[in-house]
């Protein structure tokens, strides 16, 4: 994804930092990486060095980047809420987490077909073949985080801000969801294949985008999640009788509510 001059019909600090905070939850700018320095920041967006300064010391502390004296500036988060989220979320049920992954994705890719650039899928080619050599070379914790960008630059190109930007919120959430998806060591029973969804984008075809979207979300998991929803139903009816007795009975339990030791 290209910088470009900013338009200065609005205000100049908050256009730059909406464009470097894109850049950042796309996964242009991957946590972990340095961004460019201010003169080239300077000279892609067309503003000058005093804003660019503002913007980037804002996204510092908001927690999405990290200045570090005499080495530049790092990618620290997605979003400010991308902590808070995976907090939030370390107990959720991988599952759980899994269809809400397909269901954000199946979208973001069918609006990715119609809405992608060319420099979307100049990038989205960039990071397939990325994921591809990953694969390759057997490199487990290289590949997850390959695979992650690739997810989250097709959610980028459906060019709608509030789902990137939820995205990038869960990135975390997201990412664990598909370390877990895979062992210790990668394994060729593992391996999904996403060429037909970047040729589905490429071809301008929502339909089969966000079909193969849910395919490759897809994992043995959801047989049995299916297979256990009878099992939960009578559960939960035993549950309705039980209940219905102790009302009769002049008994009935009172709602569980949070004391001090329960989470939120």
């Amino acid at each position: 994804m290209n910088l470009g001059p900013v338009a200065r019909a609005e205000s100049l600090s908050g256009r730059v930092i909406a464009e470097l905070r894109q850049q950042i939850t796309s996964g242009a700018w991957p946590v972990g990486s340095r961004i460019p320095t201010e003169p080239e920041l300077v000279a892609r967006l067309g503003v000058a060095r005093n804003t660019v300064r503002e913007a980037v010391r804002a996204l510092a502390h908001n927690g999405l980047l990290d200045i570090r004296q005499g080495s530049g500036t790092y990618v620290l988060a997605t979003s400010e809420l991308a902590g808070v989220m995976q907090r939030r979320f370390a107990a959720a049920d991988p599952e759980d987490v899994r269809e809400l992954r397909g269901t954000l994705e199946a979208a973001a890719a069918g609006f990715a077909a119609r809405r992608r650039t060319d420099d979307d899928l100049h990038r989205l080619d960039i990071l397939y073949a990325q994921r591809e050599h990953a694969w390759s070379t057997g490199a487990r914790d290289a590949f997850v985080d390959a695979d992650a960008a690739f997810h989250r630059a097709v959610v980028a190109a459906s060019h709608n801000e509030i789902l990137t930007e939820l995205y990038a919120d869960l990135g975390e959430v997201i990412r664990e969801s598909l370390s877990g998806h895979f062992g210790a060591s990668l394994s060729p029973d593992e391996y999904m294949e996403h060429s037909g969804l970047l040729e589905a984008i490429r071809a301008g075809d929502p339909a089969t985008a966000s079909a193969e979207a849910s395919r490759t979300i897809g994992s043995p998991g959801n047989a049995a999640r299916a297979a256990s929803g009878p099992a939960r139903e009578a559960s939960g009816a035993a549950t309705g009788a039980s209940g219905a007795g102790r009302e009769a009975s002049g008994t009935t339990g009172g709602p569980a509510f949070a004391t001090a030791e329960d989470p939120a």
